[in-house]
């Protein structure tokens, strides 16, 4: 009997010599979207999703785009601009929810909820502390793809939408301590920065994070004397070494903090939480003691605010005085310069439009792209995202095997 060895050896040799056929990946059907972009219907947002120059980006590679008449005018971009980047102006609404992807910045109202349809795609913000149960199985109940703007990631495995926008909120939040440190009524007519003879604008940062970082970015920019406070080393370390300069950092340690807030002009709450309420870092006591005329900034207010004596405000009514302190804790900051977050926006979501289109639907994508998977929270309207599932008790998912099942 021939050696099974010999026999293997002979077969494989067969198939070396013989001509094989040859195998190519076959390219992706790419998918030609029609893109729905409603105006907003929260007063409290003056954001748009999809500027001029990403509509035209995306009409140039094949898709269309329909845009709400006036969408665009709280971030001072007009329906001409869109008209004129390709986009057709939509004057019902309902018709803007027949797209293949709606493009929002707030969450999706429960009137909007009802115009969506099976296997569309919904990409906007989701707030989910803001929601309920019912909400979410309502939105499940439309067999939608979901994406969160607060969940979907870059390259870099970077939270893509909160980076962009929390640097907004980190310089905005000096801005603003500008202004009203300047207020005769709120401020005491205090310039802020640093100039020859005076003392240094004193500013106290609590959290090193993206909105710390920037904050203190813009306040050394414009002379002020900057301390930040966070619980973590190595945040403290990361934010020195991109500010590429040696600033005072300290550990969340009480007596420092509370010596530090008696002599400061300006407190921004910069502390952000993974998941649920941002812990309260800021006693009421620890802000009676500070000078009155100062400004106290808690950006961190989408979460529930760091500051014992915050309360939700709004940018009509933006502020509010209490033991002599001005507080400013309206929800949404980056919406205070709408035109520049909107474009922020844009850079993010327009080329994830184009890969979408370029992978021939959302399905592909996701399943590609590990930092756009991470942004669904509802995939054909089973829940895959497992905070919310805690939150509220729903079943949930794992968006991994769900796409293995269904491809």
């Amino acid at each position: 009997m021939e050696d099974p060895r010999q026999e293997y050896a002979r077969i494989s040799a067969v198939e070396l010599l013989t001509p094989q056929e040859e195998t190519l990946e076959v390219a992706r059907q790419k998918s030609k979207l029609l893109i729905g972009v409603p105006r907003e219907a929260s007063v409290q947002e003056n954001r748009v999703s999809l500027v001029p120059d990403g509509v035209a980006l995306l009409c140039r590679d094949g898709h269309e785009a329909l845009v709400e008449a006036g969408a665009g005018i709280t971030a001072h971009f007009t329906d001409h601009e869109y008209s004129e980047a390709g986009a057709q102006i939509i004057y019902d609404r309902q018709e803007i929810y027949k797209a293949d992807i709606i493009l929002k910045v707030g969450p999706v109202t429960l009137e909007e909820m009802e115009w969506l349809r099976p296997r569309q795609t919904l990409i906007s913000a989701i707030q989910h502390g803001i929601q309920s149960e019912e909400y979410f199985r309502r939105l499940l109940s439309k067999k939608v793809n979901a994406l969160a703007f607060e969940t979907i990631r870059d390259k870099t495995n970077q939270l893509a939408i909160i980076r962009a926008m929390s640097e907004i909120a980190g310089s905005a939040s000096i801005f603003i301590a500008a202004e009203y440190l300047a207020n005769p009524e709120y401020g005491r007519g205090k310039m802020f920065g640093g100039f020859t003879g005076i003392t240094p604008t004193g500013v106290v940062i609590i959290g090193a994070g993206t909105v710390g970082e920037f904050a203190a970015r813009s306040a050394i920019g414009l002379g002020a004397l900057v301390k930040v406070f966070d619980n973590s080393v190595y945040r403290l370390r990361r934010l020195q070494s991109n500010l590429g300069m040696r600033v005072f950092t300290s550990i969340l340690h009480p007596k420092v903090l509370v010596d530090a807030l008696k002599t400061a002009d300006v407190l921004i709450g910069a502390i952000h939480a993974r998941e649920g309420r941002t812990p309260c870092i800021i006693s009421e006591e620890m802000i009676s003691q500070m000078k009155d005329g100062a400004v106290a900034i808690d950006v961190s207010i989408d979460q529930g605010g760091c500051f014992e004596t915050s309360r939700p405000t709004t940018h009509k009514s933006p502020v509010y005085k209490l033991h002599g302190v001005t507080h400013y804790a309206v929800p949404n900051i980056p919406s205070k310069a709408p035109h520049t977050a909107s474009q922020a926006l844009n850079n993010i979501i327009a080329p994830i439009i184009l890969e979408i289109g370029a992978e021939g639907g959302i399905e592909n994508l996701i399943k590609r792209d590990y930092g756009v998977r991470q942004g669904v929270y509802s995939y054909n309207g089973i829940l895959t995202n497992l905070f919310i599932s805690k939150a509220y008790n729903i079943p949930f998912q794992d968006i991994g095997l769900l796409l293995a099942a269904f491809h």
